[in-house]
């Protein structure tokens, strides 16, 4: 009987050391672990000697692979959708005009002023999150008559719409370059995102705007254009 004891316990006692043992890792394994913890030690360290020099005063902690181009270049784009948006409003005050009385026009613009506007406060709400600065330039002053001899003032302003639009998206393109050239990837999504696709479909609108306003020509079939154009915007506003 104590010799049965004794051999259970012999063959135990090695399973019971071994169940609690953990396996022991390759020496190259070892080696590539404590390397690569080493690596990452002195890029942490690289990082906060930058956050330490830091002077906060004129210079944002969250800047992180954000060049001088990219930020010139947001900047560029904030001054563009700002002076579209100062035409379109200036359009808007035309086309409300009590001796113009097109309010469908009229609401058109106003809305699209306040579109512009946004995008340039999305930009300059991303040029802040990448810890550039922002630096507003100057607009340029706007016509205050749209009333063109042959085509009549909706044609007219419609096109210059247009122009403004597809010049809207030229720009974005080249903005989207920048980044690209950079080899910003969030920057570029970014732009792609927020800014390009929406572009897109203003200029696809316009466009056809322009088309429709070349068949009615000047007189009556403006007013009817106007009066669609209004409905189409109430029904937008009440979905």
């Amino acid at each position: 009987m104590h010799e049965v004891k004794a051999m259970a316990l012999q063959h135990a006692q090695p399973m019971t050391r071994h169940a609690f043992a953990w396996p022991a890792l390759p020496l190259c394994l070892l080696s590539c672990s404590l390397k690569s913890g080493c690596v990452l030690a002195l890029q942490v360290q690289g990082e906060l000697a930058v956050v330490d020099k830091t002077n906060a005063q004129v210079q944002s902690f969250a800047r992180v692979n954000f060049v001088d181009a990219c930020e010139a270049a947001i900047n560029e784009q904030i001054n563009i959708e700002y002076n579209v948006s100062y035409v379109y409003h200036s359009l808007f005050a035309y086309f409300d005009r009590d001796n113009v009385a097109l309010p469908g026009l009229a609401a058109f613009f106003k809305a699209g002023s306040e579109e512009e506007r946004e995008h340039a406060e999305q930009l300059m709400q991303y040029q802040n999150v990448r810890g550039g600065r922002v630096r507003l330039a100057s607009i340029i002053q706007p016509e205050v008559d749209f009333n063109h001899a042959e085509k009549g003032d909706a044609l007219y302003a419609m096109e210059l719409a247009l122009s403004l639009e597809k010049l809207n998206f030229q720009k974005l393109r080249e903005l989207h370059d920048v980044a690209s050239d950079a080899n910003d990837a969030q920057m570029c999504d970014f732009i792609e995102g927020t800014l390009l696709a929406p572009q897109v479909e203003s200029v696809k609108q316009v466009a056809e705007y322009v088309s429709q306003l070349r068949r009615v020509g000047k007189g009556l079939g403006v007013w009817e254009f106007d009066r669609k154009l209004q409905a189409d915007l109430d029904a937008q506003a009440a979905a």
